[in-house]
């Protein structure tokens, strides 16, 4: 497994870090890395582009002149494509340019960019981001202790308001997390500085050889419900009995008196 040395922000070791040899140690691909760079470009293209056809061009759509025996071609509409001021054929159209590339290409151009790098010695690893202040100069200071003259990658895990404030103003520097790190932007910048926990996540999210734990799952049993004692069954049995003796003795003395029919 490849060993780097670990600096702090004023160019001094401090310690070492050992990456894994699959993820910063692995062949590098340029074909792999290429077709990654294609798909990360052409997913960030808008695609807004449009030219005007002839329905969208402004002109009368009256015939300009009898079809026969003028002498001159026919022609129906100003707004043709042959005549100035007329429609586009066949132009750009407004349309997406992504497509679907294989995650296992991403990852594996991935890997191949980060060996790269370590391979040339352009890799950079610092202990931690702790700036003392969000000022610029204060931070371009910092850069220029860690040998880091052209375009610089920058690589932090979790939130660092005073390294957000204090790179996003340079030209040349960019600042990224290692969730959405990809190879075309290990290409495009000359150096690498990442610090040591998000080069320890690198070296565990990219292992393809890693045992992802499985978390045992917890089912819940739910208790039977506790039988009902006999005292509390012989209470609405009770009542039923009770209100149903009620009823009858209400319904005959609701009902009037009255005379019987026929014949005194």
């Amino acid at each position: 497994m490849p060993v780097v040395d670990v600096v702090n922000l004023s160019g001094k070791k401090v310690g070492q870090v050992e990456l894994a040899d699959s993820v910063f140690g692995a062949k590098v691909n340029p074909h792999l890395v290429h077709e990654a760079s294609r798909w990360y470009l052409a997913g960030e293209r808008a695609g807004t582009h449009k030219t005007k056809v002839r329905s969208d061009v402004s002109g009368s759509g009256k015939k300009l002149w009898r079809q026969k025996g003028t002498g001159r071609a026919r022609m129906g509409s100003i707004r043709s494509s042959i005549w100035r001021k007329g429609g586009t054929v066949h132009g750009p159209q407004p349309r997406d340019y992504s497509y679907a590339l294989p995650k296992k290409m991403v990852l594996g151009a991935l890997r191949s960019a980060l060996s790269a790098k370590l391979a040339a010695s352009k890799l950079t690893v610092v202990d931690s981001w702790a700036l003392e202040t969000h000022k610029t100069g204060a931070f371009r200071e910092t850069l220029d202790k860690l040998d880091s003259k052209k375009k610089t990658l920058l690589v932090a895990l979790g939130e660092n308001r005073n390294l957000v404030l204090a790179s996003r103003n340079m030209a040349g520097v960019t600042l990224v997390a290692p969730n959405v790190l990809q190879a075309y932007d290990l290409l495009r910048h000359d150096r690498l500085i990442c610090s040591k926990d998000a080069a320890t996540r690198l070296s565990q999210s990219l292992d393809p050889d890693r045992v992802e734990p499985v978390a045992p799952v917890v089912l819940e049993s739910i208790a039977p419900a506790p039988a009902a004692s006999k005292a509390a069954a012989a209470k609405p049995a009770a009542k039923k009995e009770a209100k149903s003796a009620a009823k009858p003795a209400a319904k005959k003395a609701a009902k009037p008196a009255g005379k019987k029919k026929g014949k005194e």
